[in-house]
């Protein structure tokens, strides 16, 4: 049977979330039972997925809008301004008939089918860490939890920010989440930047032929880093990559905090071997075969 997942992502502005859709679009193992969108303009963003699932040929598939906001509202929403330029028309359908908000929808799903839903989360963690609150059998009753998010900046990797985006734009939200029990896996920057996709990559989606595909291949070349740089970071692709396949990457089990504090560390995710004072409550993806990776999304994407 396929899996059952639900993708809560801030689709818009990195165009990984895309990436990441396609990705689940083009994999038969998945049964997508929704998508969730979280933080700033989350009816653009959900536009942005109906207009996806619309040029895939997709319906049935629930398009929720969650929160806008950070759980304590105590930083500024990043916006980068380029979010769903090249792929949504002035004549779009701005409502998808969903009434429900993602945060009940997440609650209700989980509820209705207790440990057969993975959750991947490839934005803030504001929904999930609303869920939680929202239900205390939330956390008990999910199959799975993935989350795109975090930088361990071990001696291979101190180019690396201090703090991963995701988790920075709500780190409260990522201290209730990742502190919540929930067994969880986290794939951070130490392996999501060793991924990439460059203009080869981009000329086979777009071979695909699709109007579908057309659409992911310009919503690549049009990402302002990919422009800079002829390349762009496969974060959420690989974390969706590895619902599916997951020996994709080496794991490590790990004992996980967030720091909430600090002039440059706020968000910081800390890592350290697991103690009797300090248990194990993540499995952390830290090394890649990085060719292999690359391979499988773009394949996967172009299918």
């Amino acid at each position: 049977m396929p899996t059952r997942v639900i993708l809560d992502t801030d689709i818009g502005t990195d165009v990984d979330d895309c990436l990441a859709l396609a990705l689940l679009f083009g994999s038969p193992e998945i049964a997508l039972a929704g998508i969730t969108c979280v933080y700033g303009d989350v009816a653009l963003r959900a536009r942005m997925v109906r207009k996806l699932l619309a040029l895939r040929g997709l319906s049935g598939i629930p398009v929720l809008e969650g929160a806008s906001e950070p759980l304590l509202g105590l930083r500024p929403v990043y916006w980068e301004g380029h979010e769903g330029q090249g792929l949504l028309e002035a004549d779009d359908d701005a409502g998808g008939g969903e009434t429900e908000d993602a945060v009940d929808f997440l609650v209700r799903t989980v509820r209705e089918a207790p440990e057969e839903i993975h959750l991947l989360a490839v934005g803030p963690l504001t929904n999930v860490a609303l869920a939680l609150k929202r239900d205390p059998r939330f956390g008990r009753d999910l199959g799975a939890l993935t989350i795109m998010g975090g930088a361990l900046r071990g001696p291979g990797s101190l180019g690396l920010p201090y703090v991963e985006h995701n988790i920075r734009c709500d780190p409260e939200a990522a201290h209730v989440v990742l502190s919540s029990g929930i067994p969880l896996t986290l794939v951070p920057l130490d392996v999501t930047t060793r991924v990439r996709i460059t203009p080869a990559g981009v000329s086979r989606i777009a071979a695909a032929g699709t109007p579908f595909h057309a659409a992911v291949a310009e919503q690549v070349e049009r990402y302002p880093r990919f422009g800079r740089l002829g390349y762009t970071f496969l974060h959420d692709p690989l974390a969706a990559a590895l619902v599916v396949e997951a020996d994709l990457v080496g794991y490590e089990t790990v004992h996980l905090d967030v720091e909430l504090g600090g002039r440059l560390t706020a968000g910081a995710t800390l890592m350290r071997t697991p103690t009797d004072d300090a248990p194990a409550n993540a499995r952390v993806a830290l090394t890649v075969d990085a060719a292999r990776a690359e391979e499988f999304v773009i394949g996967r994407i172009a299918s």
